[in-house]
């Protein structure tokens, strides 16, 4: 059972407008399913509310994940529409005009927290998306749809990769594995699929380099961003010239390389007339919304490991290092040219639990926690392979599809489901067995995201099945923080980012009596997924 070892919350709610801490940092969140933008002051606190709005990516039955570059852009302008509309700019007075228009008329912000009306001045916009998204432009016009990194469609030319790279040398300098999810693979089938279409394009790039040539007329890739294509050295901080030689891709076609402490500055005028209130900003490049959430967390060296849960998965640690080698079935990005990110990721998470949940057709998320919770551990006799959307680490097959068996006619919905968590859990222990390859036992598990906060019972299914403590974060919109520390930090405001405070929560011992239980339990997944990949 957990016990409490909960600090005081630093960020979960907004602090009264006198104790708001200058200079304050708007952190634009893109993430698969919708897109937040959030104040926050110089001590990681928020300061506004959420301003956030969802959207669906477009799916076809051949495996395609993807959204119009363009529809995407409208959705992030909206959310900055409705934050610059927001009363608390002019001290709690009214919002005027359309396209968030409050103080249109003034003369820009005053240095420091508060213009000389009373209205909180922002001094910088960071900005953090999801990795692995890319989008063909020509001029400053997309010509292909945005593709997400769940697109599994690329998977088909994932044979001819292999025969013109060497699988593990790839593995060592880009950090990532030859896979659908990565830019190899898309812009090889989009060539492949679409020639004509793949001629036109200028130059291949993601959301946020994309919202950056809309704004400001030219894009800006960060070193994180960048490490998360597969196209990128990631030890020597540079694109990588052997995959780009296997591509029929040059430099050129690729944004120049920056970093978060290199803003810029001097939104286009129909922008800037348009959110008034962040015309005279430090714009910094987007930066991968895993390092964020890891910052974001206080995940931010190997004495803490990210655990998290949203949609999809990973576990996850940070250190500062220039070079790195790394583990078979991981991955390695950046979060800057100083630190990397090293873990695995899940595309089945929370989407497993809410699948299950809606598909089942079970009651209330209430009752299903305390029937989940008085079940025995691993005491349905299935064995699951919980792929719903495909399989990344740590055996990255693109073409993984869900299993379930052992099932009789005394097998219940609540059996499934109770299963399924166990399943998605005993992935997580195959990455948590690499990191410790590497790291060894030292780090303290840290637990983030709602799909796994939410669910106790999954908590403690975790921490028996790893045989570690798990702690739950604290921290809401971990990912958000985690980007306006980056750019408090590249301001120089904050020294570094360990110095910023990450509360905790209850801490979820592991259960010796569940051990045995649960190994066996993971050698039939094993011997479910050889018998499965193998044929």
């Amino acid at each position: 059972m957990p016990h409490d070892t909960s600090q005081p919350p630093c960020d979960t709610s907004q602090p009264p407008c006198d104790t708001i801490q200058p200079p304050c940092v708007l952190a634009i969140d893109i993430g698969t399913s919708s897109v937040r933008a959030i104040l926050f002051d110089r001590t990681a606190r928020i300061a506004s509310p959420v301003f956030q709005k969802t959207y669906d990516m477009a799916t076809t039955p051949d495996g395609g994940v993807h959204i119009d570059a363009d529809r995407m852009v409208a959705v992030v302008s909206s959310v900055l529409d409705d934050f610059c509309a927001w009363d608390g700019h002019n001290g709690g007075g009214p919002a005027t005009g359309g396209h968030g228009a409050a103080g249109r008329d003034r003369d820009g912000p005053a240095a420091g927290g508060h213009t000389a009306s009373g209205s909180t001045a922002i001094d910088g916009v960071a900005m953090t998306t999801f990795w692995h998204n890319v989008v063909g432009v020509e001029g400053d016009r997309a010509v292909t749809p945005l593709i997400s990194w769940a697109d599994t469609r690329p998977g088909t030319v994932i044979p001819e990769l292999m025969e013109r790279l060497d699988v593990g040398a790839t593995h060592m300098r880009t950090g990532c594995v030859l896979h659908a999810s990565y830019l190899p693979a898309k812009i090889l089938w989009f060539a492949r699929s679409d020639p004509d279409t793949f001629a036109r394009v200028e130059r291949w790039m993601s959301i946020g380099e994309y919202l950056f040539l809309k704004w400001f007329g030219a894009p800006a890739c960060s070193v994180s961003m960048a490490s998360g294509t597969g196209l990128f050295n990631a030890n020597r901080c540079d694109w990588d010239d052997e995959t780009l030689a296997a591509l029929p891709l040059e430099r050129d076609h690729l944004t120049p390389l920056t970093d978060v402490d290199e803003p810029v500055r001097g939104l286009k005028d129909v922008f800037a007339s348009r959110w008034p209130v962040l015309a005279g900003a430090s714009w910094y490049p987007a930066i991968g919304d895993g390092a964020c959430n890891n910052i974001g967390s206080g995940c931010v060296d190997e004495d803490r490991i990210a655990l998290m849960v949203g949609t999809s998965g990973a576990m996850r640690v940070m250190r500062p290092a220039a070079e790195f080698s790394i583990p078979e079935g991981l991955w390695c990005y950046r979060s800057d040219r100083r630190r990397i990110l090293m873990g695995g990721a899940l595309s089945n998470g929370g989407n497993v639990y809410g699948w299950m949940h809606d598909t089942l057709r079970l009651a209330d998320e209430q009752r299903v926690e305390r029937d989940l919770g008085g079940m025995t551990p691993d005491g349905h006799g299935l064995t699951v392979l919980p792929f719903w959307a495909g399989e990344r680490s740590p055996g990255w097959h693109d073409a993984a599809r869900a299993a379930i068996t052992g099932m009789t006619l005394h097998t219940t919905p609540l059996d499934v489901m109770r299963a399924s968590l166990e399943a998605t859990a005993y992935c997580f222990a195959n990455i948590h067995d690499r990191l410790r390859s590497i790291w060894g036992d030292t780090g303290e598990i840290v637990a983030s995201g709602a799909g796994l906060l939410q669910s106790p019972v999954w908590m403690q299914m975790l921490a028996d099945v790893l045989q570690r403590p798990i702690t739950a974060s604290t921290v809401t919109e971990a990912s958000s923080r985690g980007a306006a520390l980056l750019a408090l930090e590249a301001s120089g405001e904050l020294e570094d980012l360990a110095a910023a405070p990450a509360p905790l929560g209850k801490t979820y011992e592991p259960d010796p009596a569940n051990r045995d239980r649960y190994r066996e339990a993971m050698k039939r997944q094993q011997n479910l997924y050889d018998m499965m990949m193998d044929s």
